[in-house]
């Protein structure tokens, strides 16, 4: 259940004896439940509170007023937090504020309106981001194909991208799914959701789809997607005008001179990639590095890059964690080929081992991207059917965290 504080700007204007404390979520080791921590921030936004993201102080703390409706939320979660003097935060700000010191304060002032893209009937835990949303207990609208090409994007700050196929190739789950009833559903409804938006072909949809939320970047919004939601976006994007599916999918065949025909300038990361021709193959292109990785669990990970506090302060952001070293997960798409990001896009976390960037950011006219590889970040190997996640045998997850970054990270974005 929701709680609201309707009298918390009157408690912020009391008197300076009612300041003379402040509290502090720690985000390092001693936190008993990461994800929550994000959930309350989220919260404490929603209800007009401006609150401090004190950036590699303590693994990326939360600094709030002290507020007793604050205070009873952190309890109810379960989440750590301590109580600090005015002299304590003075000694904390002085520390960041040392140039010498790889720290900052940002002051986050605003929730951002969050919309996920996921077709009907599908679950939250069927994609990380909903899951973590759902257990973090932060609102979001669900939209899709229809509302995209209809003009809702404008009234979103920020959307992801449910791990979707954007090239019309139904995830190319073709060649060993094509029997059973919820991918004959899938492409039914796909094909009545073209049809209906008067499109000849779900692939044309798709590429419109990719198209309106391009634009939504362009005009200052915040993309973030995982999975085969980066690649196949970027697919789509460079193939605007070209057929890249065979007849199973669309009922024609493919243009034996799509390669050719992509336009690779169009694209938000990736370039110079050779698209997966056999419609049969569980792959779209040479861009997904999963055929690298060894599928050993305890090995696979990748490490996430440190930015300088003081002046890259979005990938600093982005990267607030716990642990430099996050353990790998695989998907369809499991990572990017290193040589194929494009030189402008920013790496904030690689496997040098295996040549391949995970996480990786990029602004776009007034807007930023985000592109996060992989499907569950606490499930290794994710196959269709598996069991969900759950999120409450996981509260300190790091991979989760990176998501979560991205969550709050608007209500900083314009400061």
């Amino acid at each position: 259940m929701r709680r609201t504080f309707l009298f918390c700007l009157f408690l912020l204007g009391l008197s300076s004896q009612v300041q003379a404390s402040q509290i502090i979520v720690p985000m390092d080791e001693t936190q008993s439940n990461h994800l929550k921590a994000y959930g309350v921030s989220f919260w404490v936004l929603e209800n007009g509170v401006v609150m401090e993201w004190l950036l590699n102080y303590r693994g990326g703390s939360f600094l709030f007023p002290h507020l007793q409706t604050i205070e009873e939320e952190l309890v109810i979660r379960g989440v750590k937090y301590e109580i600090l003097t005015d002299g304590q935060v003075n000694s904390i700000r002085t520390q960041i504020g040392n140039p010498e010191v790889n720290m900052e304060i940002v002051q986050l002032e605003k929730a951002p309106k969050i919309a996920v893209s996921t077709p009907e009937g599908k679950q939250p835990w069927e994609d990380a981001v909903t899951l973590v949303l759902e257990y973090a207990e932060i609102p979001y609208d669900k939209i899709y194909d229809s509302a995209i090409v209809m003009g809702a994007l404008p009234k979103y700050d920020w959307l992801h991208l449910h791990h979707e196929d954007f090239t019309g190739q139904y995830g190319k789950f073709y060649a060993a799914y094509r029997s059973y009833p919820w991918y004959q559903k899938q492409v039914a409804d796909a094909e009545a959701d073209a049809k209906m938006l008067g499109f000849s072909k779900v692939s044309e949809l798709k590429r419109a789809v990719a198209l309106n939320i391009k634009n939504f970047v362009v005009g200052g919004g915040f993309l973030f997607t995982m999975c085969s939601g980066t690649d196949s976006f970027d697919i789509a994007l460079a193939a605007q005008d070209v057929d890249i599916c065979e007849s199973m999918y669309d009922g024609d065949g493919a243009d034996p001179g799509a390669q050719n025909k992509l336009d690779f300038s169009q694209t938000f990361a990736f370039q110079d990639f050779t698209l997966e021709k056999d419609p049969l193959k569980y792959e779209y292109s040479n861009i997904d590095g999963t055929d690298l990785h060894k599928r050993n669990e305890t090995t696979d990970n990748f490490t996430l890059f440190e930015f300088s506090a003081k002046w890259d302060v979005v990938p600093t952001m982005l990267t607030q964690c716990h642990e430099d070293i996050i353990p790998g997960f695989m998907g369809q798409t499991t990572d990017f080929r290193k040589e194929l990001v494009k030189p402008n896009v920013l790496i904030m976390g690689e496997s040098k081992a295996l040549g391949t960037v995970r996480y990786v950011h990029g602004e776009l006219g007034q807007g930023t991207w985000t592109f996060y590889g992989g499907h569950d970040p606490e499930d290794f190997e994710h196959r269709v059917g598996d069991p969900p996640t759950d999120l409450n045998l996981h509260p300190n997850s790091p991979g989760y965290r990176l998501i979560l970054n991205n969550i709050l990270f608007p209500a900083a974005k314009k400061k």
